[in-house]
């Protein structure tokens, strides 16, 4: 349920840049901000990458991104391309022709890193064969791999030397008529990222992807990421992103999502409000999240659902959700459906009927939606 239209200081007002392709998902413009994600199978082992890439792609990626570190790899992503139902994304490094081999094995992005690639000759021979296969391109930008010259310039990688790589390597890319890249400026420290971010987001209309490289384990790098791309997000500065943990591609996926939830830029899936439970709980709060969190992974339509263990907030949350659920203690709870009071419920039938009923509102909600259609 949104309340952006009665709540003018809900809204985001996204930075104007222009729209690309990466295959068929648009980036930049108005296009919805797209979640990515990267494999870390071996690229050589078809079957195990493309499963991962369907993985992430049933968890909702739009795009994934695949290592080519050498020529077998080249030669296994023309089969993985074949198989993915999401555009594949192949990150380059070091060897210009593996991003050569990727365009011509039907990769819809090629990710170049500016520090590593190697000269602007080779540059620009990644461009052709970029152009030839109608492939698009990230400058990927990281405070780790600054070019040699930049790092004696500032002494140090800081925002000024990764938004100067940057924009050199932008105008390689309009030097030889190619138009069709966004950019990122990623670094492991927030602060860096931000800055280097909002650099290049002010001297571009490029799309942008971002990303707080290294972030780190599922629960620090959740943080990490949420603090760094949420502000970012927030001043309207990002049109892709992907979260990179140390854990599962799938939860990355999840977390990216989360974080353009919570700032009403993506709507997919359950979102879940719950209190963190008291002595006042009527039923046993974390444990009923936990399994409905489960329970309700299927369910792809964008609907609220409130968990509240006791009176205190329960009925305000329920007015503002989907479905809620309100402990009153006695074993029993109250069952909200459109933010009305509507019926009591068994704590010990609770977790069923709640999935029931989201499942319910959920067809609801598509049949509507293919009415309008």
């Amino acid at each position: 349920m949104s309340l952006n239209h009665v709540r003018p200081w809900r809204n985001i007002y996204r930075r104007k840049s222009r729209q690309i392709m990466v295959g068929n998902v648009p980036v930049g413009g108005d296009a919805p901000i797209s979640v990515q994600t990267m494999t870390n199978t071996p690229t050589t082992d078809v079957a195990a990458t493309v499963a991962q890439v369907q993985a992430a792609a049933e968890a909702g990626a739009d795009i994934v991104r695949i290592s080519v570190p050498d020529e077998a790899s080249s030669k296994a992503l023309k089969d993985i391309v074949r198989e993915s139902s999401v555009p594949i994304v192949a990150d380059i490094h070091f060897h210009y022709r593996r991003g050569i081999e990727a365009a011509e094995a039907g990769a819809a992005c090629l990710r170049i890193n500016p520090g590593n690639i190697g000269d602007e000759k080779r540059v620009k021979e990644v461009i052709k064969a970029a152009r030839d296969h109608n492939c698009s391109i990230r400058i990927g930008v990281n405070a780790g791999s600054l070019e040699k010259h930049l790092l004696e310039k500032y002494g140090e990688p800081c925002p000024e030397a990764m938004v100067e790589s940057g924009l050199d390597h932008i105008r390689i890319l309009q030097d030889n008529d190619f138009h069709e890249f966004k950019i990122s400026v990623k670094a492991s420290d927030v602060f860096l990222a931000a800055a280097a971010y909002q650099g290049i987001a002010d001297a571009t209309d490029a799309p942008i992807h971002l990303g707080i490289t290294e972030a780190g384990g599922l629960v620090s790098g959740t943080i990490k990421s949420a603090i760094g791309l949420g502000n970012l997000l927030w001043m309207g500065i990002g049109d892709t992103i992907r979260v990179s943990l140390s854990a599962d591609p799938v939860e990355e996926v999840k977390v990216g999502f989360e974080i353009l939830k919570s700032l009403g830029l993506r709507h997919r899936g359950v979102n879940i409000i719950s209190c963190p439970s008291c002595a006042r709980q009527g039923f046993d709060v974390i444990k009923t999240v936990e399994t409905l969190e489960k329970r309700l992974e299927h369910v792809k339509t964008p609907m609220s659902l409130s968990i509240i263990g006791c009176v205190v907030n329960g009925p305000g949350e329920a007015l503002m959700t989907d479905v809620g659920f309100t402990g009153g203690g006695a074993g029993s709870g109250m069952v909200y459906l459109a933010g009305k009071a509507s019926h009591k419920m068994s704590n010990d039938r609770m977790i069923d009927h709640i999935v029931e009923e989201v499942e319910r509102k959920a067809a609801e909600i598509e049949a509507a939606r293919d009415a309008a259609e």
